[in-house]
């Protein structure tokens, strides 16, 4: 059985966000620690993991990730939101230690402008000083990006020179569908190599589908990614391929063709991996048991 999960409210307590899960039908979860507004954390100590350990085991939701604050950027040149950032992530590699989570996801932030090669000793520096002090059973993960604003980790070869770098049991990667597509990776069979037109981002082949680097799977073995992927956010894009926009859509509702999604997600390598809805919902309050339902078609596991 896949494990399905979305991204859910953990208000009341992180065992409420596994019984949310459980509700429209998943069997993972992922969560923010606290407020996804806020550098404001709880003390750890104010934690129920008896509940949580309880709710999961009743529910038979696994793994817990947990999501890093959008507010964090480790490439800042502003001294105080460096310090913002550390404290943050270092908090949440706490709560994922304590929580017997499977890994913090985090953004790694923007070089505002700089480009990646002014920044990337900053950033690594930073990563492997929150590693070297987070409890040995925190996992950090690394998320690619759609390349807004001069986002980290869109082109996946940053992502490859930060693991090699750190070389580090502790540290990974999330492979997010839409932030790929909207920078630029198809998400198709190479083999068929469909060229399809978009506005550009980063430079990567114009934003045109037509060489292999253009295509994650390809992209992904050339760079031998596989075996640090931890899981999967599985969301469509408002916005059409390339674009360089970090829009989430529902599931068959956005650009990104079905066809193409299908085949990224049948991949044997992803298999085992747990795949993470982030989508909107039908609703507008966040992934629900329709996307979830559409998920599963996808992966042919059906309800």
């Amino acid at each position: 059985m896949r494990r399905i999960g979305a991204h859910v409210s953990a208000a009341g307590g992180p065992h409420k966000a596994v019984e949310r899960a459980a509700a429209i039908g998943c069997n993972c979860v992922q969560v923010f620690s606290g407020s996804p507004r806020s550098w404001q954390r709880k003390s750890l100590e104010e934690l129920d993991t008896e509940k949580l350990r309880a709710a999961r085991s009743r529910h038979a939701v696994e793994p817990v990730f947990t999501h890093a604050l959008y507010l964090v950027n480790l490439a800042a040149e502003d001294d105080a939101v460096l310090e913002k950032s550390m404290k943050a992530i270092a908090y949440d590699l706490a709560f994922d230690a304590e929580i017997a989570g499977a890994g913090v996801v985090v953004h790694l932030g923007s070089h505002q402008g700089r480009g990646w090669d002014a920044v990337q000793r900053q950033v690594l520096e930073r990563v492997g000083e929150l590693v070297e002090h987070s409890p040995p059973e925190a996992t950090f993960l690394i998320e690619n990006s759609a390349g807004q604003k001069g986002k980290l980790s869109t082109d996946l070869a940053e992502i490859r020179w930060m693991l090699e770098q750190l070389a580090s049991p502790q540290v990974g990667w999330c492979f997010d569908t839409c932030h790929a597509f909207a920078g630029g990776y198809a998400l198709g069979n190479p083999g068929a190599r469909s060229p399809r037109k978009g506005a550009g981002c980063g430079g990567r082949s114009g934003g045109y589908a037509g060489s292999e680097r253009s295509y994650a799977v390809a992209e992904i073995e050339r760079l031998k990614l596989w075996d640090e992927l931890r899981c999967v956010h599985v969301n469509d894009s408002r916005d059409p391929f390339a674009s360089g926009r970090d829009r989430h859509a529902n599931i068959n509702d956005g650009e990104i063709p079905r066809d193409e999604l299908e085949y990224f997600l049948s991949r044997s390598e992803i298999h085992a991996l747990p795949l993470i809805l982030e989508v909107p919902g039908i609703e507008n309050d966040g992934p629900d048991a329709e996307n979830v339902q559409r998920l599963l078609a996808l992966v042919g596991e059906e309800s």
